[in-house]
C-alpha cells in the first residue's frame, strides 16, 4: 500500500525504499484480522454451547424450504447453519471432523475451540507472538492427551455392560434420552453383530441399515437380524409371505423394450396392433417363465429411471405363478442387499439362474402403522449386517432418534478402534486443567504463560456443564477442582443431582478417543486460526 505525499514526510527514512518511494507498512492490520477472526469463530461456538450435555437445550433450526430440524447435535447444527465468515466456517469444518473420527463430542470440539481462541486472545494482548502461542499449545495438546491417557481404564469389548453404559452416556443428552435405556444396549448389539471378529479394530457402519418408518412411539423399535425394505409388494393377487424363499436381485426390466431415442410407430391397421400386443405379451412371458425356471420365488428389482421396471402384464404373470414381487429398491441399497443375501444382482435375462439366487426361511409383507414393509429373515448365506426398523410419532422425532443412534453407534466404533474409557461429567478436562498447571509450573519462558492458558481453556465444559444444568458454575467448579487435587479421581458434576459426585457409579462413562480426539482437532483448528494474518479475496474467473 502506497501511502501518499504528506504520510511519507512523515514517516522515519528507515521505511522508505531506496528507489525514493515511500512504503507505508500497516502493522494493525494482521491483528484486525486475527481478532476479527477469533470474534467469528467464537461467535458460532457461543451460539451451540448452550446445547452441551444432559441439560442442555435444544435449537429449532428452519430451513430455505420450509423444513424444521429439532436437534442438540453439534454437528447437525453447525451443518444447517448458514455461516458466511471463513474462520467461523473453519469451525463447521471442525465439528464434521469430530463427527467423522469420533461420531460424538462434536459440540464439545467446538466449545473447547472457543475457549482456546479466547485464551490467545489474553495471550496476544500480552504481546506473545502467534507462532509462540501456536508452538506451545501444540506441546500442550501432546500433554494433555498423555494426562488423559494416563487416567483412562481398558475394557474388554467381552464386556457388555461397560459398552452399554458408555452408549447411554452419549444417549442421555440427547432429545429422545427417556429411550436411553432401549437404544443404547440395541447401538451395542449392532456394532457386536457387524464387527468381524473382536480382535479387529475397524467397524464399518455401512453394515448397519436405519428404516425410519412414521408411527408408533420409539419404544416400538426393533433390531432386526436380516433385511426390512421400505417398498411395498407389488403383486395384487399374488403371495404375501412365502418360506423357503428363493430371492433374486435383478438390475434389468420386465417391461416391453423401448429405444433411446424418442420414436414413432404409425399403425395402419388393427392386425399389426394386434400384433404388437401378442409380440409384447410373448416378450414379457418368455422372461417371467425363464425367472420361474430358475427356481426363483421372490423377486427384488432395482429402480429404472428410463421405463417402468415391471409392467402391469409382468405382475399378473408373477402373480399366477406365486411369485412375491418387490420392484422400485433404491441403486444406493443394491450393495447392501447383495451384501446381505450373500448373492451378487443379476444385470441379465441369461444369468437368472439357480446358482445365483440367494436362500432365505421366510418372506413377508407386514403392515406398520398406516404402511406395509417387507421383511426377509433366516438368510442362508448371511454376511455380517444387521437392519433396525426405527419408529416415531412424528417426523422430528423420527429424524432425531436417528442421529442419536447414529452417535451411540459411533461411540461403540470408538471402543472397538481405541479400547479404553475415561470418566464423563467434566472429569478428564479438570484433571487436565490441574495437571497442566502442575507442569506449567516446570516451565520457563513463554511456554508457562501458554500453558497455564491452555489449562485454564479446558475448564470451560465443566463450567457449561454446570451452567446448564442451573446450578452455580463459579462454585461448581472450584468444589470440582478442589475434589481433584485432594486425588478424587472420578468426582464429577452429576447434573440429574445437582452436586458433585463419584462420576463412575453414576455410569457416566465415555471412550477416550472420543476426549483425545475433541482436545487434537480443536487444537489444530485454533493454530490454524492463529496464524492466518490476513483475507484475500479472490477474483472468480
Amino acid at each position: 500500500m502506497t501511502a501518499s505525499g504528506d504520510t511519507a514526510r512523515k514517516m522515519p527514512t528507515s521505511n522508505r525504499t531506496q528507489g525514493g518511494g515511500a512504503v507505508f507498512k500497516d502493522k494493525e492490520k494482521p491483528e484486525h484480522v486475527r481478532d476479527s477472526n477469533i470474534v467469528a469463530a467464537k461467535a458460532v461456538a457461543d451460539a451451540i454451547r448452550t446445547s452441551l450435555g444432559p441439560r442442555g437445550m435444544d435449537k429449532m433450526i428452519q430451513q430455505g424450504n420450509g423444513d424444521v430440524t429439532i436437534t442438540n447435535d453439534g454437528a447437525t447444527i453447525l451443518k444447517q447453519m448458514q455461516v458466511l465468515h471463513p474462520a467461523a466456517k473453519m469451525l463447521v469444518e471442525l465439528s464434521k471432523a469430530q463427527d467423522i473420527e469420533a461420531g460424538d463430542g462434536t459440540t464439545s470440539v467446538c466449545v473447547i475451540a472457543g475457549s482456546l481462541l479466547d485464551a490467545c486472545r489474553k495471550l496476544l494482548n500480552r504481546g506473545i507472538h502467534p507462532t509462540t502461542i501456536s508452538e506451545s499449545f501444540q506441546r500442550a495438546a501432546h500433554k494433555a492427551i498423555e494426562i488423559l491417557e494416563g487416567i483412562s481404564k481398558p475394557i474388554d469389548l467381552n464386556d457388555r455392560e461397560y459398552l452399554v453404559k458408555s452408549a447411554s452416556t452419549s444417549l442421555n443428552s440427547k432429545v429422545v434420552s427417556q429411550y436411553s435405556s432401549l437404544l443404547g444396549p440395541m447401538a451395542v448389539d449392532c456394532v457386536l453383530k457387524v464387527v468381524d471378529s473382536l480382535e479387529d479394530d475397524q467397524v464399518d457402519l455401512r453394515n448397519v441399515k436405519i428404516v425410519k418408518k412414521l408411527g408408533g412411539v420409539v419404544e416400538d423399535s426393533t433390531l432386526i437380524d436380516g433385511i426390512v425394505l421400505d417398498q411395498k409388494t407389488k403383486n395384487v393377487g399374488g403371495p404375501s409371505k412365502i418360506e423357503k424363499a428363493k430371492i433374486a436381485l435383478i438390475q434389468f426390466c420386465i417391461s416391453p423394450p423401448k429405444t433411446d431415442m424418442e420414436n414413432q410407430v404409425i399403425i395402419s391397421d388393427y392386425t399389426q396392433m394386434d400384433r404388437v400386443l401378442k409380440e409384447e405379451r410373448a416378450y414379457i412371458l418368455n422372461i417371467v417363465k425363464q425367472i420361474k425356471k430358475a427356481g426363483c420365488n421372490v423377486l427384488l428389482i432395482q429402480k429404472s429411471i428410463l421405463r417402468d421396471a415391471v409392467s402391469d402384464l409382468a405382475l399378473h404373470f408373477f402373480a399366477k405363478m406365486k411369485i412375491l414381487v418387490v420392484s422400485d429398491i433404491e441403486r444406493d441399497d443394491i450393495e447392501f442387499l447383495s451384501k446381505t443375501l450373500g448373492t451378487r444382482p443379476i444385470a441379465s435375462l441369461d444369468h437368472v439362474i439357480q446358482e445365483h439366487l440367494a436362500t432365505a426361511d421366510l418372506v413377508e409383507e407386514i403392515p406398520v402403522g398406516t404402511d406395509k414393509i417387507v421383511k426377509i429373515t433366516g438368510i442362508e448365506k448371511k454376511f455380517k449386517t444387521v437392519t433396525v426398523l426405527m419408529r416415531g410419532s412424528n417426523k422430528l422425532v423420527l429424524d432425531e432418534a436417528d442421529r442419536s443412534l447414529h452417535d451411540a453407534l459411533c461411540v461403540i466404533r470408538c471402543l472397538v478402534k481405541k479400547r479404553a474409557v475415561i470418566a464423563g461429567g467434566g472429569v478428564p478436562e479438570i484433571e487436565v486443567h490441574l495437571r497442566l498447571m502442575e507442569h506449567a509450573q516446570k516451565l520457563s519462558g513463554m511456554d508457562a504463560y501458554c500453558f497455564q492458558a491452555f489449562a485454564d481453556a479446558m475448564e470451560v465444559i465443566p463450567y457449561t456443564l454446570s451452567e446448564n444444568a442451573g446450578l452455580n458454575p463459579i462454585e461448581t467448579v472450584t468444589e470440582l477442582r478442589n475434589r481433584h487435587a485432594n486425588g478424587e479421581l472420578n468426582a464429577g458434576i452429576n447434573v440429574r443431582k445437582g452436586c458433585i459426585t463419584n462420576i463412575e457409579d453414576e455410569s457416566v462413562l465415555q471412550p477416550l478417543l472420543v476426549s483425545t480426539s475433541a482436545i487434537t482437532l480443536a487444537t489444530e483448528t485454533v493454530r490454524s486460526i492463529l496464524k492466518i494474518d490476513d483475507i484475500i479475496t479472490a477474483t472468480g474467473h
